[in-house]
């Protein structure tokens, strides 16, 4: 092949590759377009029927995470909002926050479905260095670093707890405390 041939076909065959490298998506894309994944499946991960009416079912939820060592922020008719804090390392830290809603199904709202969700917190502990100011007349401010440092936890991921074998088992716990609540009357 002639130079003069190389020379034309060189530059397009680079443009060419550029261009497709320009295509591949980046992570800010592929974070932003998380939605894409979204099924909308009739799966049963999030939600389970109860034999019982919508106070029954919600207060069997509040039994098991209470039983769990969770905190209870909100305990009403049809919703309980619970938090647990975990320190799986030194300088880390997570919290589970569930969210309960149940809704009365049948004719006489006699049986109920309760739809959970969990999400995980998890924060780092980051540390900043303390920088103090002199003011010298002379001289004007000097920044002189001391050895002292603030540790403050920082949000680093936020997700909503998509494994099924962690609500069957929060199920199967809501359905024994409800067996039991119901046997105590």
């Amino acid at each position: 092949m002639p130079r003069s041939r190389l020379a034309l076909i060189l530059p397009l065959l680079l443009g060419t590759l550029l261009a497709g490298c320009g295509a591949l998506p980046s992570a800010a894309d592929k974070a932003s377009k998380v939605y894409l994944r979204e099924s909308f499946a009739a799966e049963e991960t999030f939600s389970r029927l109860f034999d019982a009416n919508v106070e029954s079912t919600c207060e069997a939820a509040r039994r098991a995470l209470l039983s769990q060592g969770y905190v209870i922020s909100k305990a009403e008719t049809g919703a309980v909002r619970g938090s647990k804090h975990f320190q799986p390392g030194g300088e880390a830290h997570v919290e589970i926050a569930f969210n309960v809603v149940c809704v009365g199904d049948g004719p006489k709202q006699q049986i109920a479905t309760a739809y959970v969700s969990a999400q995980q917190d998890r924060y780092a502990l980051k540390k900043s260095n303390q920088a103090a100011s002199l003011g010298v007349s002379a001289l004007g401010s000097i920044s002189v670093p001391m050895s002292s440092s603030d540790d403050s936890l920082v949000k680093v991921a936020s997700e909503t707890i998509p494994a099924g074998e962690f609500y069957d088992r929060f199920f199967v716990l809501m359905q024994r405390m409800l067996r039991e609540n119901t046997s105590e009357r």
